[in-house]
């Protein structure tokens, strides 16, 4: 278990999925996942729903999906950033887009979405009141999003010039690490500085971030998703050289993300 109390420029720090209809998607993922659902309407005909595990933070639902944002509904992962404007004028000259230019958060912060050259979306973000994700790396919460890129070599690139990350090897994915982190866990394989993973896409594979869930049982989460009205794309499968069991799940509204259960520290 990994409970936080914010994080620092540059590291991934927050998960939420915008939906047209915020109160379905709070109860699929409350009955998926035992989340503890509060809040509601924030005006202007919109809500935000924080999703907790014992009273934090763990991802958050907003309603309706904000315009401009085109596609299925999807999860979002956010950056911290200590310059919302500036992070975007780099991601911009580093070949990305703005996807929605920079505004006020609900928490009184800013923050953006951008598109990186390879099409994957992500949020930046200077948090106000809200200091991100309170618990992370346990069953229920949020854990790492990878990000599935088909040109993982472009997306090093990206990246490092636009948050300072490095890359290195390891095993059959790529880490991106963030020099002078201390994230994670003691006991963990790989650095305590790493903040994401990059895998490359294959044919037919999206692009872009995947939020991944940790659970104590993918098989029974992935058939409760289907009997709560969502799909399983792909079922639960032990993936050896990662040392996970996982499954790739679409909720009603169109959401993708994944869940996984760490079943071996797997081998550099």
């Amino acid at each position: 278990m990994s409970e936080r109390d914010g994080f620092q420029h540059g590291v991934p720090c927050w998960v939420d999925t915008w939906q047209d209809d915020g109160e379905a998607g709070a109860r699929f993922y409350s009955e998926l996942l035992g989340w503890e659902i509060e809040g509601g309407d924030v005006g202007d005909g919109r809500s935000y729903r924080m999703c907790n595990l014992r009273r934090r933070n763990a991802a958050g639902i907003g309603s309706p999906r904000p315009a401009g944002v085109a596609g299925a509904p999807a999860w979002t992962t956010y950056v911290w950033v200590d310059d919302v404007d500036g992070a975007l004028a780099t991601a911009i000259e580093a070949g990305g887009s703005a996807v929605l230019e920079p505004f006020e958060s609900l928490d009184g912060g800013r923050m953006a979405l951008i598109e990186d050259p390879q099409g994957a979306v992500f949020g930046i973000w200077r948090p106000g009141e809200h200091r991100g994700a309170q618990v992370v790396n346990e069953f229920g919460a949020w854990s790492m999003s990878p990000l599935q890129s088909p040109d993982p070599e472009a997306s090093k690139r990206f990246y490092a010039a636009v948050f300072g990350w490095v890359d290195e090897r390891f095993g059959t994915v790529s880490l991106l690490r963030l020099p002078g982190y201390v994230g994670g866990e003691p006991e963990q394989p790989v650095p305590r500085d790493v903040v994401a993973v990059l895998t490359e896409a294959g044919p037919g594979q999206p692009t872009g971030w995947i939020v991944d869930l940790w659970v104590d049982d993918v098989d029974a989460v992935a058939a409760r998703a289907a009997d709560l009205g969502g799909t399983v794309v792909v079922p639960p499968t032990d993936r050896p050289r990662a040392g996970v069991r996982a499954a790739s799940i679409v909720d009603p509204a169109g959401a993708a993300f994944t869940v996984t259960r760490v079943l071996a520290i797997p081998s550099p």
